[in-house]
């Protein structure tokens, strides 16, 4: 099985931490060059020190900024000129709040990262995708995605609306050899579930580890996955193992049964 990306060029959005830090890794080992972009200069500055030997290079970059979207793709169709694989990982955790005391601009932020960020991602590397012949588009949703969330309806909408995205773009691009897939992670082990469990035990009025156990009970797998797995599905539909698969949505979860 060819899971090779030798000499790939790929962009990764929020590429310097969490499930983006692992993506990058993975997308390195497998050989390819990589650019990766973060709103931290902190996550940015240790992704350096991490990759200081590899073929990976970085950028200060918003995607709910059309501007800074369009800065940074034009830069990079000025150094390689083509692209073969956009991960559209950059994604916020939004509010957790009853839909009668979510703020507007929490809805609007929520879906300017999350659904707004990879449609001014895509728009820009589209062009440089075809120019290579083809290539892999990945769009990072969630379980969130086909289930119902109650107390973060702004994710779970964005997230859906993620779906949508995939599906209209693999029809619309499968003629230029262009794949599109969505990746559904579910309870994905790290700093930001530990807030998500925090701000909905406080909902609840519970502790910490009972909302834990709650959470995990809804998963038939009884665990959290981890970065590096939805990593290891990305590297494989990216990969000529994986190149006749387009248009789907893929959860990586142990089986989130239903969220709440």
């Amino acid at each position: 099985m060819n899971t090779s990306l030798k000499d790939q060029r790929v962009v990764v959005t929020a590429g310097a931490q969490g499930i983006g830090l692992a993506i990058t890794a993975s997308f390195v080992e497998a050989g390819a060059h990589v650019h990766i972009c973060d709103v931290s200069d902190d996550f940015l500055d240790s992704a350096r020190k991490q990759f200081a030997n590899a073929p990976v290079s970085y950028s200060k970059t918003d995607v709910a900024s059309e501007q800074q979207v369009d800065a940074m793709f034009a830069e990079l169709a000025q150094r390689w000129g083509t692209l073969d694989v956009l991960v559209n990982n950059a994604g916020i955790a939004g509010p957790t709040a009853k839909v009668e005391e979510t703020e507007l601009s929490a809805w609007d932020q929520t879906i300017a990262v999350n659904l707004t960020g990879p449609f001014l991602c895509t728009r820009r590397a589209v062009p440089l995708l075809k120019k290579a012949g083809g290539g892999s588009i990945v769009n990072i949703s969630s379980a969130a995605g086909r289930l119902g969330f109650p107390l973060r309806t702004p994710y779970s909408a964005s997230k859906f609306g993620v779906i949508g995205l995939t599906e209209s773009w693999a029809m619309e691009l499968g003629p230029s050899n262009i794949r599109v897939n969505a990746i559904l992670p579910g309870i994905v082990a790290g700093e930001r579930q530990e807030r998500v469990i925090a701000a909905k035990a406080a909902s609840y009025n519970i502790g910490h580890e009972e909302m834990r156990e709650r959470l995990l009970s809804k998963v038939s797998m009884r665990k959290m996955v981890t970065a590096q797995d939805i990593a290891n599905q990305i590297i494989y539909i990216c990969s000529p193992a994986g190149s006749a698969i387009s248009g789907q949505s893929l959860s990586v979860c142990g089986n989130v049964e239903h969220l709440g």
